[in-house]
């Protein structure tokens, strides 16, 4: 079972891929008005994802840093699970 920051790594990478194939599909211009706005939306959606995972790693990165020679890794409190 993967643990929780590989799990996140994981929901990232398969955001910015579907991410990235919005922005593919939208750069060709050939979506209608109706499916432009809902590949933007959800785009949208993709990108706080992704900045919602950057952010937690940014924070477990600034833990370990603070931790000094002891790397250890503490839980967040992550806002974004029940």
């Amino acid at each position: 079972m993967p643990s929780a920051s590989e799990s996140s790594l994981g929901d990232f990478e398969k955001s910015l891929e579907q991410l990235e194939e919005i922005v593919s599909k939208m750069e060709q211009g050939q979506l209608s008005l109706e499916q432009s706005l809902s590949a933007f939306e959800e785009g949208v959606k993709l990108t706080r994802s992704c900045q919602n995972s950057l952010k937690s790693a940014e924070q477990r990165v600034s833990q370990l840093i603070q931790e000094g020679e002891r790397l250890t890794e503490k839980p967040l409190n992550n806002p974004n699970t029940p």
